[in-house]
């Protein structure tokens, strides 16, 4: 009976991590105009840019981050770029995360949850948000 416990919690231990690390891995941006590595770090989850379809300018150099808050920041590449960061894993969705838009140079709150295999993250600004459905990434 004892070894049935044990065996029995092993397994729902080892359940409950795998649940967590779902998130993990090689995603498609809802515009499927860029690839973004999801990746545990440290207790919480980011994400970094990996590849971009449109990442260099008319020139062949590599687009920076020209909108970055931070001006010191404005010249480095957006291609390895960490865009989230922070997201926590609690009760089947990852909370408390930050999602940055080079685009925009602007900062989101975010979190993140698995919905029939598709990444949907949802950024939120005040009362507004808006979520974006990301697809694994062959």
């Amino acid at each position: 009976m004892k070894k049935l416990l044990i065996i029995s919690l092993s397994l729902f231990f080892a359940t409950l991590g795998y649940a967590q690390d779902q998130i993990a891995g090689k995603w498609n941006t809802a515009d499927n105009q860029g690839k973004v590595e999801i990746y545990k770090s440290k207790a919480t989850y980011s994400g970094k840019i990996l590849s971009l379809k449109n990442g260099k300018n008319a020139d062949g150099t590599d687009k920076t981050d020209k909108k970055n808050p931070d001006k010191s920041l404005r010249n480095k590449p957006i291609k390895g770029l960490v865009i989230v960061t922070g997201l926590q894993y609690k009760d089947g969705k990852w909370i408390n995360g930050k999602v940055y838009d080079p685009e925009s140079g602007r900062t989101y709150n975010c979190e993140v949850r698995l919905e029939d295999g598709k990444l949907k993250l949802k950024g939120k600004w005040g009362p507004f948000s808006r979520t974006q459905t990301w697809t694994r990434s062959k």
